[in-house]
């Protein structure tokens, strides 16, 4: 039987959500602990491969197991697990769900502390930066990510995507007193997708880009002009939607 798992991370510690060899990773955890409790080896899939250092409260997994589990399948899995991942709901899923490719978009965040002190209890969880950023014109320069785009100009450099369009639904800014909280819905996203578009706005808040140049940095499909991402940690994925 098929079973679907929402998943919660710090992803600080880890090389990523992916299995890779003689790192930890958030997948290498779980698969550990559904190994130990059904007593066989599981294959677990995600919604989305995050990397390392960046973040979820709402990750979307599956499995398969040869029978089902007799007691709290979550309170089970949650007693193995590190403190820093918990599965937050279990549900059985049907034989063909896919949490990859059945996902109809994701909802990522990403924070900023716009301050010059550093913060004792978010300098894991948002990226401290100094200089004083203006909110109208990044909101400006967000709308113009929204629709469908070629966003090759904002992914990794080596990504093996087959495409780099994606359609956005949702991109915007909100201040809540000195964190600014940029959202962000799409049908999927590249590596390194949002940590760029971040660094581009951010650019434009600093007054060091115009708006406009958004729209230029999308038509021009180069990476070499966009500006380098801004760090991991201040990176979540929030939600999946199917």
């Amino acid at each position: 039987m098929r079973y679907r798992l929402t998943v919660a991370y710090d992803g600080g510690n880890y090389c990523g959500w992916q299995l890779q060899p003689n790192v930890d990773s958030i997948q290498a955890r779980i698969e550990a602990a559904l190994a130990e409790l059904f007593g066989e080896s599981i294959r677990v899939y995600a919604a989305g491969r995050t990397d390392a250092g960046v973040h979820a409260r709402g990750q979307v997994t599956a499995f398969d197991a040869s029978r089902p589990f007799p007691d709290d399948l979550r309170r089970a899995i949650n007693a193995l697990l590190p403190r820093d991942i918990a599965v937050t709901d279990v549900a059985v899923a049907a034989d063909d769900f896919d949490p990859r490719r059945d996902a109809r978009s994701r909802i990522y965040e990403y924070r900023i502390l716009n301050r010059t002190r550093r913060s004792v209890f978010d300098h894991r969880y948002a990226w401290l930066y100094g200089v004083p950023l203006d909110l109208e014109p990044m909101n400006t320069a967000a709308r113009y990510f929204i629709g469908e785009h070629d966003f090759a100009a904002f992914r990794a450099l080596g990504s093996d995507e087959q495409t780099t369009i994606r359609r956005v639904f949702v991109s915007e800014w909100r201040r809540d007193r000195e964190r600014l909280i940029y959202r962000v819905e799409a049908t999927g996203f590249l590596r390194h997708m949002v940590r760029t578009m971040v660094a581009a706005m951010v650019a434009v808040g600093c007054y060091r880009l115009m708006p406009e140049a958004i729209i230029e940095l999308i038509e021009g499909r180069d990476r070499a002009l966009a500006p380098a991402s801004v760090p991991a940690h201040g990176l979540f994925l929030v939600a999946v939607r199917y």
